[in-house]
């Protein structure tokens, strides 16, 4: 382990730093190496730095506690992300307060850029929870990564769904990955890691705490490029995730239930507030904009748009012999061993679809929106 990972993690383990504190010391020192070797009265002049504070940071120069967590996580198979590094998620770099140090057991990849967070009650109906695993399944299904909570309720349903169709999920979990949280999750947790990942923020050991888990919901919306919210009452803790991605300028979605029903009155407050209101699939993936970056699902296969998501196999083949500079058409059906009839039949439909445009002298070019 580098010395920079050690100095990140002394500062992540000193009892008091929160998210906010540790930006606020970065800002003022630059880096983990100089709030640590500042002095106490240096440390003091950071808003929200105390003596206490002060103290505990000097105190952490020397403490054994980031060895003893570097044992236990390589003892759990669990890896540590760093701020900066190729591996950070890029969707969390945008939001406020993002975690110095993630805690991983699992695997992430680029194609997980891709995803949409489900969540919701944990007192849930058989309604939420049908719809939740329906809704997951077939974003899974057309290539899309599952974010939840890992929670009792809508959340285990998110991400079973997703693994019942073979997709990929991240539970993003408000505890320290030593012990998972609920116990009775402990084998979907594991099964999670076969197909993605659990991250947390939070030391190895550190267990529920008030507050842990709101705090946890930011993390959710900030990997996600849209949120679903599925059955949320008005006191619903998921409703915080909303307002975390609206803050984060995400997509925030809402699935509609009864209109006398106290389960889903939050949901019924979202779709009111703007929410999208979600019937299915194709509502999620017409609505989120075109990506910042393109990514390569496979080999052959970059999506510039969710959208490109719901086309069917022969227009995602011919819309990726299609490129963001102009070609001319007759390029374009040499490049497919196709019918050259059936090549400007689907070119035609992905125009009308825009996600082709036809340019002077018929050339075409590839478009996201």
């Amino acid at each position: 382990m580098s010395d920079a990972l050690r100095d990140w993690l002394r500062l992540h383990l000193t009892p008091g730093i929160g998210p906010r504190t540790m930006e606020l010391l970065l800002e003022r020192f630059g880096t983990p190496q100089a709030v640590l070797q500042a002095s106490g009265s240096a440390l003091m002049e950071v808003e929200g730095v105390g003596p206490k504070l002060s103290a505990e940071i000097t105190r952490s120069r020397s403490s054994s506690a980031v060895e003893e967590e570097i044992a236990l996580a390589d003892q759990l198979g669990v890896s540590f992300t760093l701020r900066g590094s190729s591996e950070y998620p890029p969707g969390l770099t945008e939001i406020a307060d993002p975690p110095p140090v993630l805690y991983r057991k699992g695997t992430c990849e680029p194609r997980d850029t891709l995803a949409v967070a489900i969540v919701g009650s944990r007192q849930c109906t058989v309604y939420g929870k049908q719809q939740a695993e329906k809704l997951a399944g077939s974003l899974a299904r057309a290539g899309i990564t599952i974010i939840s909570g890992l929670a009792r309720g809508i959340d285990a349903c998110a991400h079973r769904g997703a693994l019942q169709a073979g997709g990929r999920t991240i539970a993003v979990c408000a505890t320290g990955l030593a012990e998972v949280y609920p116990p009775e999750h402990a084998e979907l947790a594991e099964e999670i890691t076969q197909a993605g990942c659990l991250l947390s923020e939070s030391p190895l050991g550190r267990g529920t705490l008030r507050g842990l888990f709101p705090q946890r919901n930011r993390l959710i919306s900030g990997l996600s490029l849209g949120v679903i919210i599925v059955e949320a009452g008005r006191g619903s803790g998921s409703l915080h995730t909303a307002r975390h991605a609206w803050e984060q300028n995400r997509e925030v979605f809402a699935l509609p239930g009864r209109i006398d029903s106290l389960a889903s009155q939050g949901c019924h407050d979202l779709i009111r507030d703007g929410a999208m209101l979600v019937r299915g699939v194709e509502d999620v993936l017409e609505a989120l904009g075109p990506l910042v970056k393109p990514i390569r699902t496979t080999p052959s296969e970059t999506v510039h748009a969710p959208r490109e998501l719901l086309l069917n196999e022969l227009e995602r083949e011919i819309l990726n012999r299609v490129t963001d500079t102009a070609q001319h058409v007759d390029e374009i059906v040499r490049s497919c061993e196709l019918e050259p009839a059936r090549v400007i039949a689907t070119l035609t439909v992905l125009e009308m679809k825009r996600l082709v445009r036809r340019l002077p002298g018929s050339l075409l070019i590839r478009v996201p929106w």
